[in-house]
């Protein structure tokens, strides 16, 4: 069943009297429970197609439905809303907020976007660090985490509404080789328990390589869609 479904889209940026075209007339479908990247060149499109099936953004013109809702009509309240309940994101720069611990990290979603009380968000937030290995680093704070730490931290921030889809930009490129492959697999497994999808934009072979299907763009034009590089 597809999660995510995209017919003709279309982002067109103007930039006074100049137009670029940051995506021109791409479709495609990516099933519930997929492991899949969207690869390219920087300025292929990849980021823009993300922020698009994350309510970050609208097309142009086309249509686009995630879990069943066609989120190119959603006003920004509703599309917000959207996001909150059906999608994580994972980014580079791992955005965590550095006043606050590895628990309120992970916790804040709950508090911020679902409002949940405070014995099933301690009861989440306390499975995700054990499933992530941080439970030992609970009262740390970023500043005191290495990058493959922060990231752990990020991803069971993503994963802690238990949404539907995860989306992740670039999420390794900080990271060296072991942590990326540690921080992969953790992912998949994840994804292999839970069913979430996961959507990556990346040219990291490290993800292309563990990845089930690879989107390829390239000049805001989906060239190809399958397996591998």
């Amino acid at each position: 069943m597809a999660l995510i479904l995209a017919q003709e889209l279309k982002k067109t940026y103007q930039m006074g009297e100049v137009s670029t075209a940051a995506l021109r007339c791409v479709s495609f479908s990516i099933d519930e429970g997929a492991f899949v990247s969207f690869v390219g060149p920087s300025g292929s499109g990849k980021t823009t197609l993300l922020n698009l099936v994350g309510c970050l953004d609208k097309p142009s013109s086309g249509k686009l439905l995630v879990a069943g809702v066609e989120v190119t009509s959603l006003n920004g309240t509703d599309a917000a809303l959207f996001r909150g309940k059906h999608i994580g994101f994972i980014f580079q720069s791992f955005n965590l907020i550095p006043v606050l611990t590895v628990f309120e990290n992970i916790e804040y979603p709950l508090v911020m976007v679902q409002n949940t009380p405070g014995g099933q968000r301690r009861e989440a937030v306390e499975e995700l660090m054990e499933a992530v290995g941080m439970a030992d680093q609970r009262r740390k704070r970023p500043d005191q985490l290495s990058g493959g730490q922060k990231q752990r931290v990020a991803i069971a921030r993503a994963l802690v509404t238990r949404p539907k889809l995860v989306l992740a930009d670039e999420p390794t490129a900080n990271l060296d080789h072991d942590t990326a492959m540690t921080i992969i697999r953790l992912m998949k497994a994840i994804r292999d328990k839970l069913r979430t999808t996961f959507v990556f934009s990346t040219h990291d072979a490290r993800i292309i390589n563990e990845v089930e299907s690879v989107y390829h763009i390239e000049d805001g034009i989906l060239k190809s869609a399958g397996g591998g590089i």
